[in-house]
């Protein structure tokens, strides 16, 4: 393709990409499929690998940084991020509003308020420099917070340049969270892998913004929504709805349930409104935040040293239930991992009817005592997930401490427990019920991508016992699966009949066919090797390029690529050595699927300034955070984010903060701007 052709494409598919990111993260209302979403993405990966030089900070492909950081670095915001005063009731409320008509002096006059879903989360603040993202940072202690931007850039629901607004700096305030969809799945995912659930997407939210590896926090599915600029004040708009408005417009993810308010009269029958309805949402919210929506007003009003007089947070009701603990079951995941559940007697909680609950495991199920027929209280963790909090003493009468079962449930054989876990597991590679969670997995969007084999299907072939493995998979034909007879899932229901899978058979095969052709690191992730994630077995394909060196190397080997430690190097060598893994593989192979890795192979060019550690502080004219981070890598140099006696240079920029103070008193070498250009030049 021409330069000017590719450079035209180029701009095309950045701008199609970014459309269809705001259709479906910010409108939530797509106009592609994800399959045709990723075509756009992985041509414009192509044409950019193939034109470097038409790589841009703010391109789409950019999101996902190529390496872990190595700590966080401390920024100072702006202006300081304050808390929300609380409020649980009405008559609260109203006194919210009697003091801000107190305090602006205008007696009876309602007050126009601007009410908002209060996003369960964290708070976050982006820094635009000429509508580009050149920072992303956490509240902190509200004064400094911890810089981010690596993991800011794999949210997809924040843009990486707005589509219009004010040039120059300005500063965007809001929330990261996990979806509810998001929560669960990683949640299954974690005690699939024997580690602990996260509590509540709050929780799971904080700890991802906190991980040091990019490409785990893009693979957790985090979003974000907006509401505050901040530090642009000449370009900002008279009011915090006519701000929200606008901030839409340039690309930003606002919450679209917000209304504008006329008296505290309206904001009270919003927040009864949605009291109920917040179950409806795809997030966990808390409450209600209701600012007052004149920004000149506001200015009046002030703030106290923890609060702001302008704005306060109406909480909703604690979402907790009594019922009865019927009994103790327990399901195995597809890594055999036990676990315990809760079914209780059905009770309604936060708008829907509970019947069945998390005990996280064995030790939980014993540190609350719990024990069939006792009455419990029961939450909903995150207004999400139900969990027993605990029993409501005493005991039924005649009742006994729990027992986990020593035989799985599902096959008979005998559970096992590792001396460094609390998860007990069936080791069993024939389970029925492993194999089922397996295939799913398999199956799974981030795994092989075979759209349609999913739970209810998969439970009929194994029932009728066509797939064994995960070979037989391939082995399926368009005329079977077309005249596979599917017995309902609720047999009691009018309607439920067997019935034919028909045309959904036959699309499912041309799935299965389609997948035969995913590079070599979905299949190694497909396989479930346990503690192998999408970035391991990415690795993993990169670097042995075909499963017959994968399945091959010792664990010295293994352990010796970068990322991979001991526990994923034992990992793969036991999976590897297991005889029927080796043949699933052999299997596989013959069915067409494949196995070698079409991603660039690793550079094994050292570069000019290999072994050569570089720290980054304060702001670049020429270049950004990332483009200068990035010209170091291409060069073999480590970026660092904190200084220490290890570091070969700090590179500052203007305003550059504490680590230049460090650099000075530990005696590492410093770099103004022109002369880390001149370095970078040179090599």
């Amino acid at each position: 393709m021409a330069k000017k052709a590719a450079e035209e494409r180029v701009k095309e598919l950045r701008d199609a990409i970014r459309h269809h990111e705001e259709r479906y993260y910010i409108d939530n209302d797509p106009e592609i499929s994800d399959e045709e979403y990723d075509r756009l993405l992985h041509e414009l990966e192509k044409l950019e690998a193939d034109s470097p030089d038409l790589i841009a900070t703010d391109s789409p492909t950019q999101r996902v940084a190529g390496r872990p950081v190595e700590g966080f670095v401390t920024v100072e915001h702006v202006t300081q991020m304050l808390s929300l005063d609380n409020v649980y009731d009405e008559g609260e409320l109203k006194a919210f509003d009697e003091r801000v008509r107190k305090g602006a002096g205008i007696g009876d006059t309602p007050v126009a308020y601007v009410a908002e879903m209060k996003i369960d989360g964290l708070s976050i603040a982006l820094t635009y420099e000429d509508r580009r993202l050149v920072r992303g940072a956490t509240r902190g202690d509200g004064v400094r917070g911890e810089e981010v931007t690596a993991n800011v850039r794999t949210i997809r629901a924040v843009p990486l340049a707005l589509g219009g607004g004010p040039r120059g700096r300005v500063e965007v305030r809001g929330e990261v969270y996990l979806p509810r969809a998001s929560f669960e799945r990683m949640n299954r995912e974690r005690e699939d892998a024997g580690e602990p659930p996260f509590a509540n997407p709050r929780n799971a939210a904080a700890g991802t913004m906190r991980n040091l590896d990019p490409s785990l926090v893009s693979r957790r599915g985090l979003a974000a929504f907006t509401y505050q600029l901040v530090a642009n004040r000449e370009a900002a708009p008279r009011s915090h709805s006519e701000t929200l408005t606008a901030m839409r417009k340039w690309g930003l993810p606002v919450e679209a349930h917000w209304r504008r308010c006329e008296g505290i009269d309206a904001v009270v029958a919003f927040c009864k409104e949605w009291a109920d309805r917040r179950q409806t949402l795809d997030f966990d919210t808390d409450g209600v935040v209701v600012k007052v929506d004149d920004l000149a007003l506001r200015e009046r009003l002030g703030a106290t040293a923890k609060f702001p007089r302008w704005a306060t947070a109406f909480k909703f009701p604690a979402q907790q239930a009594t019922t009865v603990l019927k009994s103790i079951a327990v399901n195995v995941g597809r890594t055999g991992a036990v676990t315990p559940f809760a079914l209780l007697e059905p009770v309604r909680l936060a708008g829907s009817t509970i019947s069945m609950a998390t005990l996280h495991n064995a030790e939980d199920v014993a540190r609350k005592d719990l024990r069939d027929g006792d009455r419990v209280l029961i939450e909903k963790g995150g207004d999400v997930i139900p969990k027993v909090v605990k029993a409501i003493l005493p005991h039924p009468a005649g009742s006994e401490p729990w027992r986990m079962p020593s035989s799985c449930p599902e096959c008979g054989s005998t559970l096992r427990r590792d001396e460094e876990e609390v998860v007990w597991r069936c080791l069993n590679e024939s389970c029925p019920a492993k194999l089922q969670r397996g295939l799913e997995h398999f199956a799974s969007r981030s795994a092989m991508n075979i759209e349609g084999l999913g739970e209810s299907l998969i439970e009929q072939l194994i029932q009728q016992e066509l797939v064994r493995n995960f070979a037989d998979i391939y082995k399926l034909t368009a005329s079977r699966l077309e005249n596979l007879v599917v017995a309902p899932r609720e047999p009691r229901s009018e309607r439920a009949r067997p019935r034919k899978l028909g045309k959904v058979g036959v699309n499912v095969v041309d799935q299965i066919e389609r997948s035969k052709q995913n590079d070599l690191s979905r299949l190694i992730y497909a396989l479930g090797i346990r503690h192998v994630g999408e970035k391991a077995a990415a690795t993993l394909a990169r670097y042995f390029r075909t499963m017959e060196r994968v399945m091959e190397a010792p664990a010295e080997a293994l352990q010796s690529v970068p990322e991979i430690g001991p526990v994923v190097a034992a990992s793969v060598r036991a999976f590897a050595d297991e005889p029927r893994n080796r043949q699933l593989i052999v299997r596989l192979t013959k069915a067409g699927v494949n196995m070698i890795s079409r991603a660039p192979e690793p550079s094994h060019d050292p570069g000019p300034l290999a072994g050569k550690v570089f720290v980054l502080t304060g702001t670049l004219a020429a270049m950004s955070r990332e483009e200068a981070t990035e010209a170091l890598e291409r060069l073999g140099a480590r970026v660092a984010g904190s200084v220490s006696k290890k570091t070969s240079y700090v590179v500052a920029g203007s305003d550059a903060g504490s680590k230049l103070e460090k650099a000075r008193q530990l005696g590492v070498e410093t770099l103004d701007e022109d002369a880390f250009l001149k370095l970078i030049i040179k090599n």
